[in-house]
């Protein structure tokens, strides 16, 4: 991909974004857009940093996913074998790690999620601490992404682990502090985002590549799915922890749980 061809490309995707804004703010609402050259500006700088960000892409991220996925699965990283025995899905351990760490350092540098948790942590009084939110995000990350690497060694259909996740989401939205919810569900959709899926896209076509018998259309997508099912499974357990925490913290101090209820409604609903 050559950076004028990624250029153009992106001046093509930001402008039909542009002509909107303008054209409502000028037709529709018919007033003058305040500090038009900062706008202008502002607009020129997404323009070049995406169009250098789609370059990072498709030079570092994509190829380094890929590599690390075909380095894992050689014979190196794994155990010797006998002549004509199959592998066992726990030879691929180093890529069950690699798949974990990368997904909870990938999460805990999104740059929405650190938005979207200093923005909670704000709104909520300091009630919701953006750093336990976002370890939380990224366990869930970290446990999609491994879940998702063992689906793919194993070749199971990926429709069996997305209903059980999301059954174990229904049970869990039904039985979390109802403020929490919301927020664990966008919580979800911001972790997968532009540092994380890259790594998690190439991590599993670079995987059903070098692993035999599984497929890249087959097997290699679906992991982005899992990704964002997980940290709002996580987050909402999170949230269950911390109500169960207060409430056994009241029943210490001989608080009925109705008492309980009416003295910190608004404490437990800020979990």
């Amino acid at each position: 991909m050559s950076l004028i061809a990624t250029f153009w490309g992106t001046l093509l995707d930001i402008l039909p974004i542009a002509a909107i804004i303008f054209g409502f703010q000028y037709l529709v609402i018919r007033k003058q857009v305040k500090r038009l050259p900062q706008v202008l500006a502002g607009f020129l700088m997404v323009w070049v940093g995406l169009s250098l960000f789609l370059v990072g892409l498709e030079q570092a991220l994509f190829p380094m996913g890929e590599l690390m996925a075909t380095q894992l699965t050689q014979r190196e990283f794994l155990p010797a074998l006998a002549e004509g025995a199959q592998r066992h899905w726990s030879d691929y351990y180093w890529v069950y790690i690699f798949a974990f760490t990368i997904g909870a350092s990938t999460t805990i540098a999104e740059p929405s999620l650190i938005a979207v948790s200093l923005k909670a942590g704000e709104i909520s009084g300091g009630t919701i601490n953006p750093l336990m939110l976002r370890i939380a995000v990224a366990l869930g990350m970290a446990f999609g992404i491994t879940l998702g690497t063992w689906r793919i060694v194993m070749g199971w259909p990926l429709q069996w682990f997305v209903c059980g996740a999301y059954l174990l989401v229904i049970v869990q939205t039904l039985r979390s502090p109802r403020s929490i919810i919301p927020l664990a569900f966008d919580s979800g959709g911001v972790t997968t985002s532009t540092i994380t899926v890259p790594i998690i896209a190439a991590l599993g076509l670079g995987l059903a590549a070098e692993i035999p018998g599984r497929s890249p259309i087959m097997d290699g997508f679906g992991m982005i799915a899992l990704a964002c099912l997980f940290p709002i499974i996580t987050v909402m357990g999170y949230a269950q922890i911390a109500e169960w925490k207060i409430t056994r913290q009241y029943s210490a101090k001989g608080l009925t749980s109705q008492q309980s209820k009416l003295l910190k409604k608004g404490e437990r609903d800020a979990l």
